[in-house]
């Protein structure tokens, strides 16, 4: 299957009835324009101008260095993690949705996976971002809603279960192409790939998580009140 095939697998793309020459120039030009608008997108990190704007430092040089709502939670609390999160799940939406507009299913896949990649190396930001968490979960809930509610259950118990996001963050990337291709509306196809793709990004950018929760070094939250 070429990646021409692969875009024409989007049943909810645009069809004006041209010749296949033209019809596959779109589809070629449509994208490449997603995946650009999308990047650049991804490339908008909240949690870095909120950090900037309001508290006057860089979030990446605070804390873990991570600039996602976990690091903001830590650092500046609960209302900069919640206003970091709703950016960052706000710029994923309007990927998605402005490449399933374009080219249909799979166009949302690809769409966001360029969303992630801007997200965690942000052009505006000197490539240095955050996770992708946010921005691959909004991508699953907007493509596979059914399937959004499976891992979040996941992540839940996981996050309840041992107290630490970065392993059911992990966790739910190694899960979810496994869910997206048995569970998937569309069944098996390119999406799953994109998905992997995205997953196996954000498990990279957790590397040192991964090192510290092996060597019990990983900091836990808490969901109860701090002793004073």
């Amino acid at each position: 299957m070429t990646f021409l095939d692969w875009l024409n697998f989007g049943y909810f793309g645009f069809n004006y009835g041209m010749e296949d020459n033209c019809n596959n120039a779109y589809l070629l030009v449509g994208a490449i324009a997603c995946a650009i608008l999308s990047y650049l997108l991804g490339s908008i990190n909240c949690g870095v101008i909120l950090s900037k704007e309001k508290y006057g430092r860089d979030i990446r040089e605070q804390g873990s260095g991570n600039a996602g709502a976990t690091n903001m939670l830590r650092t500046y609390g609960k209302k900069a993690a919640i206003l970091t999160f709703l950016g960052d799940v706000l710029k994923s939406a309007a990927a998605s949705i402005i490449g399933r507009l374009f080219l249909g299913y799979l166009g949302a896949f690809i769409a966001g996976f360029f969303c992630i990649v801007g997200h965690a190396y942000p052009i505006f930001f000197k490539f240095k971002g955050g996770k992708g968490v946010v921005a691959i979960s909004t991508m699953c809930l907007l493509t596979n809603p059914g399937v959004f509610l499976i891992m979040l259950c996941i992540f839940a118990t996981i996050l309840f279960g041992f107290k630490m996001v970065s392993l059911a963050s992990v966790m739910i990337m190694v899960i979810y192409p496994f869910v997206l291709y048995n569970v998937g509306y569309m069944g098996p196809g390119p999406h799953v790939l994109i998905g992997t793709l995205g997953c196996l990004l954000v498990i990279y950018l957790h590397r040192e998580n991964i090192v510290r929760i092996y060597t019990h070094k990983e900091s836990k939250i808490s969901f109860g009140k701090k002793k004073k």
